[in-house]
């Protein structure tokens, strides 16, 4: 995990480096940029069960999304993208059959780089970067003594259009991807006589609409 931290810090440090060495037509835009979302969070989940096999089920989520970007060109951008979510977790087909895992608290914060087609109103925009999911509230439900998820590191894409409604006001229609893993680690021993790990995949998709102001 340190590795793939580093190579995200050097990654930002690249691209903010190649932006702020490209010209700008003119420095007459708005740096701050500030959203605010509601999105749909909907997992794309599969897993790999150790010893009782099945796979995953982990249920969507509606939050509010808060977002911040910074100009460094009038074009290119890089955005924090910040939220929390809960989804209910359960495995399903095991060899024990389907295992109500309570829920967990999802905070994913995200950096993209974004690049910005401006020239009219609409104004969409391209966007890659890193996310780090922190995991926690975990709630392991009426049959596992205990469940633990590993903080996970991933990659994002991402896809949207501003539409601007005036020079500082406009709507925003976003979708993200992030490929989003972790190893999630069950103590079964009540229920199961034992303590079972799981790889887990999220991959959530993110769909997003909201409101956002030019400062």
């Amino acid at each position: 995990m340190r590795k793939t931290i580093l190579f995200a810090v050097m990654a930002f440090m690249g691209f903010s480096n190649f932006v702020m060495s490209q010209d700008s037509p003119t420095n007459d835009f708005d740096k701050w940029q500030f959203r605010l979302r509601g999105i749909v969070v909907a997992p794309d989940e599969g897993a790999d069960i150790e010893a009782i096999g099945g796979d995953v089920s982990i249920s969507t989520s509606v939050v509010p999304e808060f977002d911040i970007t910074y100009f460094f060109t009038e074009n290119w951008s890089a955005e924090l993208i910040l939220g929390t979510t809960k989804h209910d977790v359960e495995a399903i087909g095991t060899a024990a059959g389907d295992i109500d895992l309570g829920s967990v608290w999802l905070l994913p914060p995200t950096l993209t780089g974004q690049y910005h087609f401006t020239g009219g109103n609409l104004v969409p925009y391209l966007g890659a970067g890193v996310n780090l999911t922190l995991f926690y509230g975990v709630d392991e439900g009426p049959v596992a003594n205990d469940v633990e998820y590993d903080t996970a590191v991933g990659f994002a894409l991402q896809g949207g259009f501003d539409f601007m409604l005036n020079d500082k006001w406009f709507l925003n229609l976003d979708i993200k991807k992030l490929f989003l893993n972790t190893t999630a680690t069950v103590d079964a021993t009540t229920a199961l006589g034992a303590t079972v790990e799981a790889d887990v995949d999220i991959d959530p998709w993110i769909f997003g609409f909201g409101v956002g102001l030019k400062l």
